[in-house]
């Protein structure tokens, strides 16, 4: 059964007047108010500094709202147990600027994380990883270190990781920013395919081509306010 057929009525994320500041300064994120149901796909936009990467790291429970209620999976984050944020966060996926590989493993180590995380098999590992890899056109690097490869490589080795372990919500900042125009088409193909599958999809992007080419609802962050379009 797919995740849409599961519970397509519900929604797995729910933010109701939330607003987001740190520490004593001014509000970046205000009265934002979003529901998100499996198998949703929304693009992200805004300028530099709308609030788009606070949006995503509320939603990848990075950072809790300063005010407001943020329910995620039917569990209000306020009260969700310390020990059960770390299964919450397995389910979401998540393609940020800065990447996060470890430099000690090699690209197939890196992507295959998420999978040794929830104890799949080395034979499950060894197909499945190399497959993916060859579909975001690393293979040939399997057994290299990322500090070998290039930005858009390892940004593509940061993609493979989050999408491995089929995630409930897969959230992305810029993801196809340091890729060809090409292989940008075929990493949004990779997130269709997941989408089509029930994952809930959310990509911040300042790429008005990828819009126009896949006709899915925009969400627009302006001066911290979230509009529908």
């Amino acid at each position: 059964m797919s995740k849409t057929q599961s519970d397509s009525t519900k929604p797995i994320v729910s933010l109701q007047n939330v607003g987001l500041r740190y520490n004593a300064g001014p509000e970046v994120l205000k009265d934002i108010n979003l529901e998100l149901k499996a198998g949703d796909f929304y693009f992200l936009t805004g300028a530099s500094g709308a609030g788009k990467t606070s949006l995503l790291k509320l939603l990848h429970l990075a950072h809790k709202p300063t005010r407001g209620k943020l329910k995620i999976f039917g569990k209000d984050i306020d009260f969700i147990k310390q020990q059960d944020m770390a299964h919450i966060r397995r389910r979401i996926g998540i393609v940020f600027q800065d990447y996060h590989l470890l430099d000690h493993l090699s690209v197939l180590d890196n992507v295959a994380l998420p999978l040794r995380i929830v104890g799949r098999s080395e034979r499950y590992i060894q197909t499945h990883v190399p497959e993916l890899l060859e579909w975001v056109g690393l293979k040939k690097f399997i057994n290299t270190k990322p500090k070998l490869l290039s930005g858009g490589q390892q940004q593509r080795v940061a993609i493979a990781r989050a999408v491995i372990n089929n995630p409930d919500i897969l959230i992305a900042d810029e993801p196809t920013g340091n890729v060809d125009e090409e292989m940008a088409k075929k990493l949004l193909f990779l997130f269709l395919e997941l989408n089509k599958m029930g994952t809930t999809v959310i990509i911040a992007t300042h790429s008005t081509n990828l819009i126009k080419q896949f006709h899915f609802p925009v969400l627009h962050l302006q001066d911290g306010h979230l509009i529908k379009e």
